[in-house]
């Protein structure tokens, strides 16, 4: 920590959800001349995977805390989409960080477990190793958001959260920036970054059967609807698999 910075818990965590554009979001954030990240340090930090036995160090608070260098009058913080999925995270994520503002961003969920199993199979194709079927499922679980949520809204307030919503976010980049912005207590930028701007070639991806496909929207269908009255700012029209339900 360089002389008259200071460490202490994130001033904001994003937390979800994986495959969501949740980089892409982050990159455009710390372009902001208010956002200072540790040269060198990673977007996710997956601090708490560690303590998934329940078994946690009484010092875990200040480990976390000392990641978190910035100068007066800066906020810093990290995010990582395994923290809403893994359930011993968020608990102790509220320990650590009572007082940060909460970031999930959220994408049309069959659309989102599409790209999460697509890239799981990549990586044991590169790694020329079999296929977990496990991560298949977990895949799916992700997608599962309402539930995920309801643990968030009860471990920190409504208005320390902000959901956005990836198709939202990728149509009006600038007002949806300026609202992370607000919500993060920072001025909204003069000139968006060119991070946000920049179209990023989307991987080639094999096409979802129709079978599977249905058979998805038929599981996601109760969770999304409970996720719709839970969170009204989620437009369901702008998820083309549930759009019926809008």
């Amino acid at each position: 920590c360089p002389p008259e910075w200071r460490t202490g818990p994130p001033d904001f965590v994003g937390i979800g959800a994986q495959r969501s554009g949740t980089s892409w979001w982050y990159r455009g954030i710390e372009a902001h001349p208010s956002v200072v990240r540790v040269k060198g340090q990673r977007k996710e930090l997956h601090y708490f995977n560690r303590f998934w036995s329940g078994e946690v160090p009484p010092d875990f608070v200040q480990s976390y805390a000392s990641l978190f260098p910035r100068p007066p009058g800066a906020i810093s913080g990290e995010w990582t989409p395994r923290y809403m999925h893994d359930f011993w995270s968020l608990p102790l994520l509220r320990d650590a960080a009572p007082d940060a503002r909460v970031l999930v961003i959220l994408r049309d969920p069959v659309e989102r477990y599409h790209s999460g199993a697509t890239r799981i199979v990549r990586l044991a194709e590169e790694a020329e190793r079999p296929l977990r079927m496990i991560e298949i499922t977990d895949a799916l679980w992700r997608s599962f958001y309402c539930e995920q949520l309801e643990r968030v809204f009860e471990l920190y307030p409504r208005d320390r959260v902000l959901v956005l919503q990836f198709e939202r976010c990728r149509t009006d980049p600038e007002g949806q920036m300026a609202a992370t912005c607000r919500f993060l207590g920072l001025d909204p930028f003069d000139e968006l970054p060119g991070q946000l701007l920049r179209e990023r070639s989307p991987r080639d991806k094999p096409t979802l059967p129709d079978r599977t496909r249905d058979e998805l929207i038929h599981r996601l269908t109760g969770d999304v609807k409970r996720l719709a009255d839970l969170c009204p700012e989620i437009d369901l029209a702008l998820w083309p698999n549930f759009s019926h339900l809008a």
